[in-house]
């Protein structure tokens, strides 16, 4: 696979980061922020379809210092377990800041004036909200994203362009959590949320029994739109 190392913001460490490139100079960057399962193949395939459509793309692992490569299925009963065990131990903070590093490393490839956006599912979601607010990110969109309910207070920090993916059916997002995130969220002038009725956690995955065609490619079209406006 090919794999770049990332130096941290501290320069204290480094961490591996799969990057995908296209076969010509990159219109702009787009760091892809994993799920719970890590840098596995589905989150691998999302980075090779960005890299199609011309965009040099990265995949950070974040659960470096936890488990360096790990990948897990999340179809597989104890593999899924052992993400929760992961996720329950990694802190957001650090993760968010591996984020800017890698961000960071995209903009060193890129040409001088050159876009980069960050997209994350699941956990990655709540981080690419948390990377838009928290960071020079160009635009990020994040798909199904856990627990925002508890940082809405974060968007007052953001200032470019962020698209949320909601599943209406989330068994990780309750409904109360999403009439919150639309209370908070819908007026602000940067933020743009999409909802999908009937669907559950996971239904743009690129890999395994989580998938729901439709509404995947729904969201994918308009992510893939969202970012050609605003990253070039």
């Amino acid at each position: 696979m090919p794999m770049v190392q990332v130096e941290t913001l501290d320069g204290k460490g480094s961490f591996n980061a799969y990057l995908a490139e296209p076969s010509e100079k990159p219109r702009a960057a787009i760091v892809v922020i994993q799920e719970i399962f890590g840098v596995n193949p589905g989150i691998r395939q999302k980075c090779d379809k960005w890299a199609e459509a011309g965009y040099l793309a990265m995949a950070p692992d974040l659960f470096w210092r936890l488990e360096p490569g790990v990948e897990l299925d999340p179809d597989v009963e104890p593999e899924f377990k052992h993400a929760l065990e992961l996720m329950n131990r990694f802190d957001q903070d650090e993760g968010v800041r591996d984020i800017e590093a890698t961000i960071e490393a995209a903009r060193r490839s890129l040409g001088e004036g050159d876009k980069v956006g960050c997209v994350g599912y699941c956990l990655g979601g709540r981080l690419a909200f948390m990377t838009s607010a928290r960071t020079d990110v160009d635009a990020s969109v994040g798909y199904y994203a856990v627990a925002l309910d508890s940082i809405l207070d974060e968007a007052q920090a953001i200032q470019r362009p962020l698209m949320l993916h909601i599943a209406g059916e989330d068994g990780f997002v309750p409904k109360e959590t999403q009439r919150k995130m639309h209370e908070a969220l819908d007026p602000h002038p940067h933020i743009t949320l999409h909802d999908y009725p009937g669907e559950d956690h996971g239904f743009a995955t690129e890999i395994g029994k989580r998938r729901s065609e439709e509404s995947a490619r729904l969201a994918d079209s308009r992510t893939a739109e969202f970012f050609e406006r605003n990253l070039g």
